[in-house]
């Protein structure tokens, strides 16, 4: 469709309530500057039919009327009542699952780099590096309850999933370093004391204890929605 015949279209399109089928017919064919012959040929009947059409002798039938609206770019109801329903645009909707991607993303990032900054400067700056970037991420995931509209709660189930051994190994690894080596490491610090074996492994089950009861209990509270 040419840009003037859309110009054209949207100018006369008030006009289509005054006017009844077969004159909206002809309207639209003379608009895209087409024969009887030409409009007969590409919607597979004969030009006697289009004429017959034109000058209310017979009405076409449906399937012939869809690919008239289709051919002229209207509504069937355009052609059959005069009527231009408008394309609703469907309103932008934003996917939970984003969030949930971009926060897991700040969280992840926050972890590394605290355990790379540790590892590498022996620094209570890395705590605090890991920290800023977790609670961006939180940040992102609390912006996208608020603004997201669609796949909230499966999107919260997959975030605590994931992100709670994220989020829970800085905190749990804080504490266990604070209480047994007198220092602030992202990590669980083995070599620091020595027969630590027990205390050691104490916290990885605590950990991995506390991370899959989340993920249990969101799981199922989930399915007794």
């Amino acid at each position: 469709m040419t840009t003037a015949f859309t110009a054209t279209i949207k100018i006369n399109l008030y006009k289509g309530c005054y006017m009844n089928t077969a004159d909206r017919i002809q309207h639209l064919r003379k608009m895209k500057g087409i024969s009887q012959e030409e409009l007969a040929d590409m919607i597979g009947v004969s030009r006697q039919a289009v004429s017959k059409w034109e000058s209310e002798q017979s009405l076409p039938d449906i399937d012939k009327i869809i690919i008239m609206s289709d051919l002229f770019e209207v509504t069937t109801d355009y052609i059959l009542k005069g009527i231009e329903v408008k394309k609703q645009t469907s309103e932008k909707t934003v996917n939970m699952f984003i969030f949930v991607i971009v926060a897991t993303v700040f969280n992840f990032i926050g972890l590394i780099m605290s355990v790379a900054v540790w590892y590498e400067e022996q620094a209570p700056m890395a705590i605090i590096i890991g920290l800023i970037f977790m609670s961006i991420g939180c940040m992102v995931f609390g912006i996208g309850l608020v603004t997201s509209t669609q796949n909230k709660a499966s999107a919260k189930r997959y975030f605590w999933t994931i992100n709670i051994w994220i989020l829970s190994f800085t905190v749990f690894s804080g504490i266990y370093n604070l209480v047994f080596t007198r220092s602030i490491a992202p990590y669980p610090l083995y070599f620091k004391f020595q027969h630590n074996i027990v205390t050691y492994s104490s916290f990885w089950l605590v950990y991995v204890a506390s991370c899959l009861l989340v993920v249990i209990s969101t799981i199922i509270k989930e399915r007794r929605k």
